[in-house]
């Protein structure tokens, strides 16, 4: 005896299946969104481009510093972003308004603007410099490295808190070089621009002068054997003294390297600013009394060791007035 089939039961298992389905794809999470020091990543420089007649190379440079003037774009909203042509993205930047001298710190996270401002504010970020309505700002822009608690307050929308205003003697000379046409303050990457000057250097004692003055005291030679007896006692007592200057000149260049490290002894000192050349961190050093000690490939600028609190944050301000406003008092280590 056949069993009477049931046309609609296939359709129902179908249904059921679809709707299981469907269900096991609605549990499926979807991918939780970056956040966190992981949203900075990968950071990106990327190829070269043209405005106008004008081609910008992006590069990804530490000591990024330069004056211009700002655009006000409509980007970023209420956020304090800006767009920049040559700074990685993201980067963190203190943008400063040269006629206030207040500081705001900025996340740079487009390429832009397409003209010849230096940079292109959000709309936030002009609010809070104080710049909305201005129709050409003059700013100047540093790249920083803050802290990961600054950086989170950017990437959430918000504002991190407000640098020290720019001392008035360093905002008259940034305005004199924005005068000037200076755009860019800080100097070129030093390792491609010190591997030119020493070969350059090299030329000038290759024509020697010594080869063709050698030549001329051959034929003096000659008469040298008449006169020998005589000047053979006198040359005998200029030949001691010359050795003896000798050592005395080399000796006083040897401490110049020693006196890059710290000599005294304390718990504190005072990170002024990490270099990629070694000369302008002891340039550095030297205007503001500190030293200089090598960190992989940069070296550190600090001030210091101190014992006291006190002293540390007297050099804290010094570093700041020099206009180092990301000085940072530390542990010695």
């Amino acid at each position: 005896m056949r069993l009477p089939v049931n046309p609609a039961i296939p359709l129902a298992l179908v249904l059921v299946l679809a709707g299981g389905v469907t269900a096991y794809a609605k549990q499926s999470p979807a991918p939780a969104p970056v956040s966190g020091p992981a949203a900075d990543y990968p950071v990106v420089v990327g190829d070269p481009f043209q405005v106008g007649s004008t081609t910008y190379t992006p590069e990804d440079r530490l000591n990024y510093d330069a004056v211009g003037y700002a655009d006000i774009g409509t980007e970023g909203g209420a956020g304090i972003s800006a767009a920049h042509k040559t700074l990685p993205l993201p980067s963190y930047i203190e943008v400063t308004s040269l006629e206030s001298g207040k500081t705001i710190l900025v996340r740079a996270e487009r390429r832009g603007p397409m003209n010849d401002r230096l940079i292109e504010l959000s709309p936030g970020a002009a609010a809070q410099l104080g710049l909305a309505g201005s129709a050409r700002p003059a700013v100047r822009v540093r790249r920083v490295n803050p802290p990961e608690q600054e950086r989170a307050m950017l990437r959430s929308g918000g504002r991190a808190p407000e640098r020290m205003e720019t001392p008035k003697g360093l905002l008259d000379a940034l305005n004199r070089k924005l005068a000037a046409g200076t755009g860019l303050l800080s100097p070129k990457p030093v390792t491609p621009a010190a591997a030119a000057p020493r070969p350059s250097a090299s030329p000038t004692p290759a024509p020697t002068a010594s080869p063709t003055t050698r030549p001329a005291p051959k034929p003096a030679a000659t008469p040298k054997p008449s006169p020998a007896p005589k000047p053979a006692a006198t040359p005998a007592a200029p030949p001691t003294p010359a050795p003896t200057p000798a050592p005395a000149a080399s000796a006083p260049a040897a401490p110049r390297p020693i006196a890059s490290a710290p000599a005294a002894s304390g718990s504190l000192v005072v990170q002024v600013a990490a270099l990629s050349a070694r000369d302008r961190a002891a340039a550095l050093a030297n205007k503001l009394g500190g030293s200089v000690s090598p960190a992989g490939r940069f070296f550190r600028v600090r001030m210091g060791p101190f014992t006291t609190r006190g002293q540390a944050e007297a050099a804290l301000a010094k570093a700041k007035a020099a206009g180092y406003s990301d000085a940072r008092i530390q542990r010695a280590d």
